[in-house]
């Protein structure tokens, strides 16, 4: 048997050796503690490493011109954006509110105008690398990440071109990127003066932005038990827009509920009605595989017509829709165009027929 002594000799060792093991180093923990995990690969991290600092560290190479960018802009950019940028109908507009004389002093002075009607994105940058990194990692929408560099580059050249910071026949590179930063309408917009931050040059500003005082205990939940913060999909909206599921994006772990099937549905009745209908899921994926349910929802309108409203109109038009997929219009419903879609003989003809037919679900 132990004595007490031996132990407090034994916990006392035992703690030497717990601590002794925190030493290990990340290879022996590998060791201990195999098939849990790797080191990931120089290409998994490459295709993660891709922010762009304001000092330009992480710029590709690469360069894209002006007109190179307008041509990018009006097939993946103008359906949400507008023509020029100015478009609010979708998201707040880009392009506006800098004059010539921002570009010299390196402040927008609309911002202090209290009469001005909004802020454009453009108006509010102090960096290009912000730009060209967002429109990099996040744009088109329907499908991040899926610009190459020289088209970054471009579509940036062409925004700027838009807010009078380049001039037409201007190409954009990532040797000429201070220079076009020096003439950035808000470049001298940042601050630090505020509680957010240090302020004063790192010296500090007194108090924070936002004083409050936050009740964490003896909380009245009345009769509901203990607390819960969901997240869920009403049932008057579920597949508003298309199957979620169908809608994963490239990028991200982005998992959409399936709002499809009949336990998503109000009632039994409608379940079974789910249950009976036409088979219409291959139009449904292709309408999701070419992010057709971005701009078009099925009964409402997102940037275009809803399909709903497409089928009443053109009842048994699937030949004039698959003319339309493929070589894109506008002006039918309204001034935003549809750019041309780039997909296959058979899945035009598909989706044709789907819209035509009701785009049932």
């Amino acid at each position: 048997m132990f004595n007490s002594l031996s132990c407090v000799t034994l916990i006392f060792a035992l703690l030497l050796a717990t601590g002794g093991s925190h030493a290990q180093t990340s290879a022996q923990s590998a060791q201990k503690f195999s098939g849990i995990g790797r080191a990931a690969t120089p290409q998994e991290v490459a295709a993660w490493d891709i922010d762009v600092r304001p000092d330009f560290k992480g710029l590709p190479p690469g360069s894209g011109s002006v007109a190179k960018g307008q041509d990018i802009w009006e097939a993946k950019c103008a359906s949400c954006h507008g023509v020029f940028g100015e478009s609010n109908q979708v998201f707040t507009p880009l392009i506006g509110g800098t004059m010539t004389k921002d570009v010299l002093t390196g402040n927008v002075a609309s911002l202090k105008d209290n009469s001005f009607p909004g802020r454009t994105t453009l108006m509010k940058l102090s960096t290009i690398s912000t730009l060209w990194d967002y429109i990099n990692r996040a744009m088109p929408w329907n499908a991040p990440k899926s610009l190459t560099a020289d088209e970054v580059y471009a579509v940036t050249a062409f925004m700027l071109n838009l807010g009078g910071v380049l001039p037409d026949d201007f190409t954009l590179s990532d040797k000429n990127m201070p220079e076009v930063q020096a003439r950035l309408p808000n470049r001298k917009g940042v601050t630090t003066q505020h509680g957010l931050w240090p302020g004063k040059e790192l010296g500090g500003v007194p108090g924070p932005d936002v004083k409050a005082v936050a009740c964490m205990k003896n909380c009245d939940i009345g009769n509901q038990g203990d607390a819960k913060v969901a997240s869920f999909v009403p049932d008057y909206a579920k597949n508003a827009h298309g199957n979620l599921a169908l809608q994963n994006r490239l990028v991200g772990a982005q998992r959409g509920i399936d709002t499809a099937s009949g336990e998503n549905t109000e009632n039994a009745a409608t379940a079974a009605k789910v249950a009976a209908a036409p088979d219409n899921r291959p139009a449904l994926a292709l309408a999701a595989k070419y992010s057709c349910t971005a701009c078009h929802g099925m009964a409402q309108k997102i940037v275009g017509p809803s399909f709903a409203e497409i089928a009443k109109k053109y009842p048994n038009g699937d030949i004039y829709l698959a003319d339309k997929i493929v070589k894109g219009g506008s002006g039918v419903w309204g001034s935003i165009p549809m750019p041309p879609q780039a997909m296959a003989p058979a899945d035009v003809k598909v989706l044709a027929a789907w819209i035509a037919a009701g785009a049932a679900r």
